[in-house]
Parts: C-alpha cells; structure tokens; sequence
C-alpha cells in the first residue's frame, strides 16, 4: 500500500529552490524567472492556468535554447468541474511542404525547417477558455524579462558553445545575432536583453494574437521567409493554429489514476510502460538492483517498439476500439515475453534519436486543485538557429518530426499537417483529488524520465524531492543504454554489455536524461510541494 504521508513527510525544501514548499500553490518551471512569473499570477487572484501561460510566455524569454513563441505548446489541464482535457497545440506545415520541397538538411536547420509557430495561439486560448486573467497581465512578466533582460546561466553558457557550428550554417546569421555575442557565446553572467522580443511582446499583449498570425507581424514573418528561402506564407499563419481540446489517456498505477497526453503526444509510451510496471508487484521489481534495471531497460524497449509500430493520427485514435497498446490482457502479454527472455532481442533498426532533444516543461496546482502539466518546444536546441528579423525569436525545426518515407504514415510530411511529439505531460489523481502534476523534457527519454520518477515516489515512498535526484538510465529501440555511469553500481556497464546491450555512458546528473518539474498537493496534510531539475537551471515556487 502506498504511504502518503511517508512520502509527503520526507519531503525537504532546499536553499537553492530545488525543492520548496507553500500553502497556498506551487509552481515549477526551468527557471527561477518564469517560476516567480507563475507564483506572482497565483499571488494576483489567477489560477493554474493563468500561472501557466504566465510561466511559459517567460520561459520562451529567458531559456530560448528550449521553447518561445516560435514553436508549440501541448498540455493537459482540470477544468473547473474537475474534468482533465489534453490540450493538443500542435503547430502545422506550411502549405509549400511536401517531400520535394524539404531536403535532408533543410529538417534541422535554416528557415526551411520551420513549421506554422503554435504556442501564442495555444496560450491565449487557454487562458481565455480557463483563466481568470487579462491577457496583457499574464504577458507583463516576459515583458520585463526581455526589457531589462536575465543572467546567461552556465548552462545556457555551454549549450551555446555547443551549437555554435550549427547556428554557422544558417546563411543569414540571424539566430547568431540575436541569441550570441558578436557571434560568441555570452558567458555565464553576462545579462542577455531581447528589445525586437519585448516590442513585439508589447504589441501582442496590447493588440492580442491575431496581429502575430493575420496583422503586421504575420506579413513581417511571409517577408522575412521570402527573403531567406523559408516556406511559411501569410495565408499559412492567416489560419491561427488553435489548440485542439482532445480527451486525454488515463490507466491506473498502483491504485492511482494517470492521466497523460494522447495522440500526436507520447502519454501511450508513458501510460504502456507504467502498466507493465503495474503487473510486476513493488518488492519483485525492487528485489535486485540489476534484475530491476534489466526489466526496466526492456519495458522500455517495448514501448519505443509500440511507438514506432503503431502511429496513431490524433484525429482517428478515438475512433479505435479498446486499442490494443493499452489493454490488459496485450500488457500482460507483453511483460510474460519480457520475464522469458534470457537474451536481448535486437531489433534490425535504430532511432534516430541521438541527439538531445532541448524542449521545456513546467508544473502548476493552485489553491482551489486545479492543475496544468505543460510542456513546450522549437524542438532541437535554439530550434532552426534562424530567428524573425525585427521581431527577436526564433523558428523552431519541427519539420523535423515528420515522416519522409511511409505515404500511409499519420505524421507524413503533407501541408497542413502536425509532427509526431513525444511529450507526455501527466496529472495524477488519488481517487477524484489531484495528488501530482509531472512532466520533462528529453525527446524519446521523457516517458523513462517519467516512469523512473513515479516508481522512485509510489513504490519505494520516496520524497518527490529525493526521487527527482535519483540516478537515471534508459534504452533505445536499437539496444543503447545509457545511464549515469558513476551514479550505478561500478558493475552495470559490464552487465549490460554482457547481455548484448550498447552502453553509453553519461555523466552524473546528466542533462540528457530528462528533466522532472513536478508539484504535489499534499493529502496527508495542507500546502504543497515542488521540485526542479537539478540537471537544469530551474526552481520550484509559490506563496
């Protein structure tokens, strides 16, 4: 059984805002900026929703390598009647999309790489569907953050040295000129202003959001591409990517109900692997250190598998009866084959996943029990490294994310169409109350993330605080492990690797294996909690 009140009790704020506790709501995001953001909305009267929008109109300010309003936004929300929607803010392919348009390296860079921007569209529409704020209060803080500008963090620091070669490969510089320093990486420290944002910012919030996708700024972005050789158009923004109110996945875990996000998200990886946990009882699974990780490795495995084998277009997926990645009985299945197997079974291809995936993810519960799980991107670190001239953000590279081989595929590359996430924000209820709102970054590692967290939480009663520490691993489709080497015991590398297994050793804490930003209200007492990746710049706040 599950002890609520070892788990809540164990809990321990830090100095650093790591963990940190409130009576009255909480807020988690990736920066200590957008965090304050949120929890001064909740301060003014707002909800969840509004500490959201609030929180990720900041972020998309002050850590541009992960999110901003050139790219997409997906979240799962409580409606006041206590219903939980999934709010799909898929962008869109420009209409001048298609296979012979899009060259290998015009996916991962450049002007062409850019999809139909969705996050403003997003955010507004949520915030006027379920928030209690204006709109130009919940700009007012990312407002500031570009006028008065942030402190680059080390962080920040080394992801820019580490894309300098790509931000070098668009021909404009664009993305250089506004996100470097005379074409260098700013250095921890250094306060980093973004004027062209803020104005732009400024109209947005007096003007709304139809000027960003049908006024002024929409013909600055068709002129900007025409310039550059990009594919976005006028009429391409002309139709405002509203989000789509989809009824999110739910399963049960432990005697908790997990929400998460449907289809075109990955909350099926994350509710598939929680199920085959589910059927494997707490002390068996924590039994042996290496037995666990073996099955953890596996079970992983066999979502990327279920993935890949069954895309789902987010518009059919309701209309399947009991689908089968879900079922009872197919998990059981699933997890039999996986207690068999002695050896590893390779499978005849490898994701193309190896890079890190640079997206963002925040985490909100306010007073009443509403809940926002967010999570945001321009997909690959700094997106396209291209940026809007005159307007100081940059395009994402969701084009990306599509497939350019399977006609039938449901995220085939055709215009108008959305990418293929694998985002996975999360709610967790204890009967009908909300208990925790999780959620990270990390492309295909965000529902290993995930799981490793809640098995840290529900069966070993850890803290959120100690369970958002705890040493990660996890595998890829082809067979590659990688993990915190020096976080596991000295022998699992060996172990792995004598099982057939490709080991990738991580450094400890290491950024490429998610990013946990989570709040829990507390049920064995009053107030909440919140925790912040260590592994990122961000903390947990409220009042």
């Amino acid at each position: 059984m599950m002890d609520f009140k070892e788990i809540e009790s164990g809990f321990q704020p830090t100095r650093n805002c790591k963990c940190a506790e409130a009576e009255n709501g909480m807020v988690a995001t990736a920066f200590p900026d957008a965090t304050r953001a949120g929890a001064r909305m909740l301060m003014a009267g707002g909800n969840a929703v509004d500490a959201a929008c609030a929180a990720a109109m900041a972020l998309g300010v002050c850590e541009p390598q992960s999110s901003g309003i050139g790219g997409q936004t997906m979240m799962l929300i409580t409606s006041e009647n206590g219903k939980v929607l999934a709010i799909d803010g898929s962008s869109r392919a420009p209409s001048l999309a298609h296979i012979g348009a899009i060259y290998k390296d015009d996916r991962s860079h450049g002007y062409r790489a850019a999809t139909v921007p969705s996050t403003l569209a997003t955010l507004w529409y949520v915030n006027k569907n379920y928030g209690t704020l204006q709109w130009e209060q919940i700009l007012e803080p990312a407002i500031r953050l570009a006028e008065d500008g942030y402190a680059i963090t080390p962080l920040q620091h080394r992801l820019q040295k580490r894309e300098l070669k790509n931000f070098d490969k668009v021909e404009s510089g664009s993305g250089k000129r506004y996100f470097l320093k005379d074409g260098e990486p700013y250095l921890p420290g250094d306060t980093f202003c973004q004027p062209d944002l803020a104005r732009l910012l400024r109209i947005l919030a007096e003007k709304g959001v139809e000027e960003f996708y049908q006024g002024r700024v929409a013909k600055q972005i068709d002129s900007d591409m025409r310039e550059n050789g990009g594919l976005l158009r006028y009429d391409d923004l002309a139709l405002i990517p509203f989000p789509i109110v989809r009824k999110p996945l739910k399963r049960k875990f432990r005697g908790l109900t997990i929400y998460s996000m449907p289809p075109p998200g990955a909350g099926r990886s994350l509710l598939f692997t929680l199920s085959m946990i589910n059927m494997v009882k707490p002390a068996h699974l924590n039994r042996d250190e290496f037995d666990r990780a073996h099955l953890l490795v596996e079970i992983f495995r066999n979502a990327l598998l279920e993935r890949s084998d069954r895309p789902f277009d987010p518009n059919y997926y309701p209309q399947v009866a009991e689908q089968d990645m879900l079922k009872r009985t197919y998990v059981r299945k699933c997890i039999r084959e996986i207690n068999r197997e002695t050896q590893i079974r390779i499978p005849i291809h490898e994701t193309e996943d190896e890079i890190s995936g640079e997206t963002t993810h925040l985490s909100v519960i306010d007073g009443s029990g509403m809940a926002v799980s967010l999570t945001q991107s321009i997909e690959r670190t700094y997106g396209s490294k291209a940026a809007a001239d005159e307007l100081g953000f940059l395009y994402n590279n969701y084009l990306m994310d599509y497939d350019y081989k399977v006609f039938s595929h449901p995220f085939y590359l055709r215009p108008n169409a959305v990418p293929w996430a694998t985002v996975a924000p999360t709610l967790i209820f204890r009967g009908k109350e909300i208990w925790m709102a999780v959620g990270s970054p990390g492309s295909e590692r965000i529902f290993s993330a995930i799981a490793q967290f809640l098995i840290h939480v529900v069966d070993e009663h850890q803290s959120i605080g100690e369970a958002m520490y705890a040493p990660r691993l996890h595998c890829s489709l082809g067979g590659r492990v990688s993990l915190e080497a020096e976080r596991f015991p000295d022998r699992f590398p060996a172990f792995f690797r004598q099982k057939g297994y490709r080991i990738d050793e991580r450094e400890p804490f290491s950024f490429y294996l998610g990013a946990i930003h989570a709040v829990l209200k507390r049920h064995d007492d009053t107030g909440f909690q919140g925790v912040a990746e260590v592994r990122r710049d961000g903390t947990a706040g409220g009042y």
